[in-house]
This record gives C-alpha cells, structure tokens and sequence, in this order.
C-alpha cells in the first residue's frame, strides 16, 4: 500500500506498530490515516482513539479481512470515514485517500 500510494503522488508514513506512530512529532500534519484493524500491539479503532486524543481530526480509513456488520458500525461509531475489506482492487483504495484528502482541504 506505502508503495502504491507513493506512485500515486502521496507523502506516505508507514510503521511498523502503532506505538512508534504515535510518537512521530510529524503526525499532526497528517493529511489522512490508513489503519489495518489487527495490528501486533493495538488495533485499528484504539489507534483512532488515541489520535482523536492527541488532537488529530483528519480523515481515517480502516482495512481489514475479518469485515464483520459489528466491526463497520465500531469504526463508524469511532469516527471511521471509510472502510475497506480486503481485498480490495487497488483503485479503490487510491480513490479513497484522494476524495479523503481532499475532502480535508489537504495535499496528502
């Protein structure tokens, strides 16, 4: 996806856990936020918490393969703006982020 999103003109931060993440002094400028919901040492929806916390307000997808309708409404009810099930087709995902950024008034 980081390579994907790079080719399509995006300034792309990938981590590998959430914690470091979310020590990035950077992140504040994040223009939109791109989360698988399993991750080793959090999930999707308490990495969004913890952001909205931190005062982050831009735009958030979720990706995930374990799509359940109770996972949909968690991450809607979370402040989710997207949510995508894998796989998914590439354009799809790119889609997203563009009408995501833009609609947050960002260059991504």
């Amino acid at each position: 996806m980081q390579l994907l999103l790079q080719g399509r003109g995006f300034d792309v931060r990938a981590y590998a856990a959430a914690d470091p993440m979310l020590l990035d002094e950077e992140l504040p400028q994040a223009a939109c936020l791109v989360v698988d919901y399993l991750l080793g040492d959090r999930d999707g929806l308490s990495v969004l918490g913890s952001l909205r916390k931190l005062g982050w307000r831009g735009p958030a997808i979720l990706i995930t393969a374990h799509a359940t309708d109770e996972l949909r409404r968690s991450a809607t009810g979370a402040g989710f703006s997207a949510f995508l099930e894998k796989p998914f087709k590439e354009h799809i995902l790119v889609n997203t982020v563009t009408s995501l950024a833009a609609s947050s008034g960002s260059d991504a």
